[in-house]
């Protein structure tokens, strides 16, 4: 595996429970800046016998990347709603959940203006 993979998958595993944080975010905090696609074909190439929490990743309005309905869909709302991460028609409320969310938010819980 390369350092680019590694960085990528460490971004991803370092991702907390009960938090989400987009492509594009774990390509910026893998020094990546820009390269979200690339998150997410490595993301299909994870190596055997690595577990990641890859369904924390989502798209960056907070949207669940595969097809609503799939198998993978249904798979990657029920481990989110697990960890207490509200889903509602595929999408996460970054504000709230992502990493890269709302200081205030993180810090009171004062409410979403």
């Amino acid at each position: 595996m390369n350092d680019v993979a590694t960085r990528i998958y460490a971004a991803i595993a370092a991702i907390p429970a009960g938090r989400v944080a987009s492509y594009g975010a774990i390509a910026a905090r893998a020094g990546l800046p820009g390269r979200a696609r690339l998150v997410g074909r490595l993301l299909g190439e994870v190596p055997d016998g690595m577990e990641l929490p890859w369904y924390r990743v989502l798209r960056s309005s907070g949207h669940i990347a595969m097809p609503p309905g799939s198998r993978g869909f249904r798979e990657q709302s029920r481990r989110l709603r697990a960890e207490g991460v509200e889903v509602k028609n595929g999408r996460v409320p970054l504000s709230r959940f992502g990493l890269d969310g709302n200081l205030d938010h993180a810090l009171w819980g004062m409410p979403d203006a």
